[in-house]
Formats: structure tokens, sequence, C-alpha cells
């Protein structure tokens, strides 16, 4: 897939765990750490917003667009 997810990379940036930010946004550990691995195919506009509001900062910070090599 395309998409990578940076979520590791903001939280050591942010000095904040993962069970901090699971527990302060609502969202179950099982599931942030999907979301870390990319295991989703999917992530609802209101994680994503409460995601960056808590670490603040921005979508394009933890979404990257990498695109697959043909060949």
């Amino acid at each position: 897939m395309a998409i990578h997810i940076n979520l590791d990379l903001m939280l050591v940036k942010r000095k904040v765990t993962s069970r901090e930010l699971a527990q302060a946004i609502g969202l179950s550990e099982t599931n942030l750490s999907l979301l870390k691995s990319g295991k989703v195919k999917g992530v609802r506009f209101a994680s994503l917003d409460a995601i960056c509001k808590y670490l603040d900062c921005q979508p394009g910070d933890i979404l990257e667009y990498v695109p697959d090599e043909e060949g």
C-alpha cells in the first residue's frame, strides 16, 4: 500500500506512549497498535482529529504517501 503510517515517529518526537495516547483519545490500545502497524484499511476523521490535537501535529505528519515501485 502506498500510504505509510508514521505515528510511532510522532509518539517518539512528542515523548508520548501509545498507552497514554490511547487513553487520552478514547481508543483501545489494540486498535491504536493496529493503526500504527498499518494493518487497518481506514481511519475515522474523528480519530485522526483527536490524535493530531493531542500530539499537536498535522495529518501529514502521521500519514505519508509513498508510491509503490512498479517493475
